[in-house]
């Protein structure tokens, strides 16, 4: 058996060579008020860049208007792209690499703060954004794959280095997958295999793109190992998905995630539920909500280093594909972990945002090295205004 791999070495991701095996996880910026690329979200993402990861991803680029999570967030478009190679070329000007992350949010769209409606699996409400979402039609399938190739056409121009389409947290794609609310009764409905046809065809949609195009981009998806919620996404179903997509020849990774951002988003994120000041982000009625009902849908899980890698261990036992493992990862001996149970590449959300330098700093101080995140999580309600990390106030 081969001695696990240096986190701090480089690695090949498809078409790439990243200088090593670190990536900055997509979570949501809010740095673009008017649906464009800032100076703002440039130096969000130059700052981890410079501070030694290996990639960056860009999160959440819509496919399409209708395609995000609310009205100020990018979607792929000719608009966007001289924007999005100014914050490429900062990317790469500090040695990094950066990745896309693309998708449609389905269920998850704030369709009165869009301006335009949502899709989901069946017909849905969404109390954030107080409307319905359409029961998604085959046409309207058909456009959203389409959707997708466009986009990473886009991702392509602009500069980018990879594409990681969203197929987690009951965004479109992983409402398709989940039983619970994929209640349809065609052929995008019922059995596993009719449910991950939105997810299949995503991917193999993005690929030929990709194949089509001027250069050659990496391909990666970010995938639900199970939602936290009975009835829901399952890790012996999700196995077999990844599997499948395997077998279809579309990525050249799987990041493993988990968790529901419609009903238990603490899954993914675990320590502190910061229920006061997610109440705060909104305004009455929802905030009157959240207060009275928020413990259900803000459950606390304890935090742990690591904490999805026995979900995790299950996949990598039974796929040969790259894998990235997300969740709790802030120093050294996590990473060198993650590397010894066979993951390619380790991601980083929360400690990178509290600390942006911190993989220059553990590969300056070694073992010794601990994150200045501390879970509170008091970073996630940001994510409605401009987000940061509230305790050391980076990157600002």
């Amino acid at each position: 058996m081969s001695a696990a791999p240096d986190v701090l070495s480089p690695a090949t991701l498809g078409p790439l060579t990243l200088r090593n095996r670190t990536i900055k996880s997509a979570t949501f910026e809010a740095r673009t008020p008017n649906a464009l690329v800032t100076d703002d979200l440039i130096e969000y993402h130059r700052k981890p860049a410079a501070g030694g990861v290996g990639m960056t991803t860009v999160a959440y680029c819509a496919v399409s208007q209708g395609g995000r999570t609310e009205g100020n967030g990018i979607w792929m478009r000719p608009e966007a792209v001289p924007g999005f190679r100014r914050l490429t070329d900062a990317i790469h000007a500090e040695g990094a690499a950066v990745s896309a992350q693309i998708g449609h949010a389905g269920p998850v769209a704030n369709a009165r703060s869009n301006g335009t409606t949502a899709l989901a699996p069946v017909r849905f409400f969404n109390p954030i954004g107080m409307r319905f979402a359409k029961k998604a039609s085959a046409d309207d399938i058909d456009e959203v794959l389409a959707d997708h190739a466009k986009a990473a056409r886009f991702a392509v121009e602009a500069g980018f280095d990879a594409v990681e389409i969203h197929l987690g947290h009951n965004y479109l794609a992983s409402a398709f997958l989940s039983p619970l609310i994929n209640r349809r009764t065609d052929g995008f409905g019922g059995s596993l295999a009719n449910r991950a046809k939105v997810a299949r065809g995503l991917v193999m949609a993005v690929r030929r793109a990709v194949d089509q195009g001027p250069r050659q981009i990496a391909v990666t998806a970010k995938l639900n190992m199970s939602d936290g919620v009975r009835g829901g996404i399952s890790n012996e179903e999700s196995l077999i998905t990844a599997q499948w997509l395997e077998e279809d020849g579309g990525l050249d990774a799987i990041e493993l995630t988990a968790g529901s951002s419609l009903v238990n988003p603490m899954y993914l994120f675990r320590g502190d539920a910061p229920l006061k000041e997610f109440a705060g982000a909104f305004k009455p009625p929802l905030r009157w909500g959240m207060r009275m009902t928020g413990t259900k849908f803000l459950r606390e899980y304890p935090y742990k280093e690591a904490y999805l890698l026995n979900e995790a261990k299950l996949f990598r036992a039974e796929l040969k594909l790259p894998l990235i493992l997300l969740g709790g990862i802030t120093n050294r001996e996590t990473m060198d972990l993650a590397m010894a149970e066979g993951f390619d590449f380790v991601a980083m959300g929360r400690a990178l945002l509290a600390e942006p330098d911190l993989i220059n700093r553990i590969a300056r101080d070694g073992a010794g090295v601990r994150s200045a995140c501390t879970h509170c999580n008091k970073c996630m309600p940001t994510i409605y205004s401009r987000t940061r990390c509230v305790v050391t106030g980076a990157p600002d």
